[in-house]
């Protein structure tokens, strides 16, 4: 049976779509201060209505009259911006089962992560996106990858171009290039996917090399791969080799995903019982946590010297900042769940990554708002606080913009609409926590 066959078979199980409510809710936000993120600044003291899930209107509070059904929040001294797009998540496999499945998505969502493009897709998460859309799960607006194309998977151009050709008739949003594949094979991918229309983002294969992904369209490069080694690595490193590869990234029009955080725990030197004390890894299964310990024994068995490690560190924020500093897109992502990166809590740590490598916030929030929007080419969708959008939103007791710590300051999240005040996510995330002792 090929791919498409099972993918219209899973949709055909999906069932009919809920009934919509007969009379669409109206909630409030009053006297709050507004981050819209497709401009710069605050707007103080702002009524903000959302009817279904829309934004319907914003105004000054001292003018805004609420209809009588209105749910009100009271925003006084508080900030609301948009829901953040994890650019660079995992959604869990298809045999996870349903609790842990609905556990992760609710992570992302508790964080104030409205929006993640998957990697590493499957049919069954094309099946998980239709029933988010549909409400009959609460989670994030997903952007599904087809299986990566690796070498092992696309072993020859032929089967490449199938590949794709099954991917785009099964309904994937975009496909996953991995590690492994030869040139040849790469390319005709490319091809492949141009023809069709279809996204092509992810890794750097060493026979393809950063350039030439470049040359080809590569929507995004993931993890900074080959960036190190196109720079001459760290005790080769020179300004105009990262010069180079920095303004053939800018030229293309390529977002870059640097994942600093996770890079900061493979080559860093916290050990893993610093790394198990996270409060986070309360609401993770003990089996991920005993794996992450085992995988980063392994990682530092084989590793260079600390020495070595933090070189490398130090030379991926380098091209980080130059990046910045040049103007190209940079995406907010953490390859969650992936060694002590645990979904939605994982992107404030990349935050201050970022912004320990010389991002100033506005450059980090606007990347995790307003730019993951216009990588979809969805600006009139989501991203930004404006009237029309949809309400994908994050309230905050304090302004990120004077710290990034107060992302990770929730008084509540709106996900498509539908409202979750704090008290109502930390419940949940309790139960979990329990759940996992």
């Amino acid at each position: 049976m090929t791919i498409v066959s099972i993918a219209l078979a899973a949709l055909a199980l999906q069932g009919s779509v809920l009934p919509r409510p007969s009379q669409e809710p109206v909630v409030a936000f009053v006297d709050v201060h507004v981050i819209p993120m497709n401009r710069d600044g605050v707007l103080d003291h702002q009524t903000v209505v959302v009817r279904g899930n829309r934004i319907a209107t914003i105004g000054p509070v001292a003018q805004m009259h609420l209809a009588a059904e209105a749910t009100v929040i009271d925003g006084r001294g508080k900030y609301l911006m948009p829901g953040l797009g994890e650019m660079l998540g995992h959604l869990p496999n298809p045999g996870a089962g349903s609790e842990l499945t609905e556990n992760v998505l609710f992570l992302y969502v508790a964080n104030g992560v409205t929006t993640v493009r998957g990697m590493q897709g499957a049919l069954a998460h094309l099946e998980l996106k239709a029933r988010i859309a549909r409400g009959e799960l609460l989670g994030p607006r997903l952007w599904v990858p087809g299986p990566p194309l690796t070498g092992n998977a696309a072993p020859t151009p032929q089967i490449g171009r199938r590949l794709v050709e099954e991917q785009q008739a099964a309904g994937f949003d975009h496909l996953e290039i991995h590690e492994g594949l030869t040139r040849e094979t790469y390319d005709t991918i490319v091809a492949t996917a141009k023809r069709l229309g279809m996204r092509f983002a992810g890794h750097v294969p060493d026979s393809v090399g950063v350039y030439h992904a470049l040359e080809s369209g590569q929507a995004s490069i993931d993890q900074l791969d080959n960036y190190v080694e196109t720079a001459g690595g760290p005790d080769s490193a020179d300004d105009r080799r990262i010069a180079q590869v920095v303004a053939a990234t800018c030229a293309a029009h390529a977002r870059t995903v640097p994942t600093m955080a996770l890079w900061e725990t493979f080559l860093g030197t916290e050990d893993s019982a610093s790394l198990a004390a996270r409060s986070e890894l309360r609401y993770v299964p003990p089996a991920w946590r005993t794996n992450w310990a085992e995988q980063l024994a392994q990682l530092r068995g084989s590793a260079p010297p600390p020495r070595e490690r933090l070189a490398t560190l130090a030379l991926r924020r380098r091209i980080l900042r130059a990046l910045q500093t040049a103007g190209c897109s940079i995406a907010v992502g953490t390859d969650s769940p992936r060694l002590y990166s645990v979904p939605g809590f994982s992107m404030v740590r990349e935050m201050r990554s970022m912004a320990a490598a010389g991002l100033s916030t506005q450059q980090i929030l606007r990347a995790a708002t307003w730019d993951a929007a216009r990588y979809f080419g969805a600006e009139q969708e989501f991203g930004s606080v404006a009237v029309g959008r949809r309400a994908d939103l994050l309230l905050l007791n304090g302004n990120p913009l004077s710290d990034l710590a107060n992302v990770g300051q929730r008084a509540g999240v709106m996900v498509n609409g539908r409202w979750l005040p704090e008290p109502e996510i930390e419940a949940r995330l309790e139960r979990i926590a329990l759940a996992y002792q």
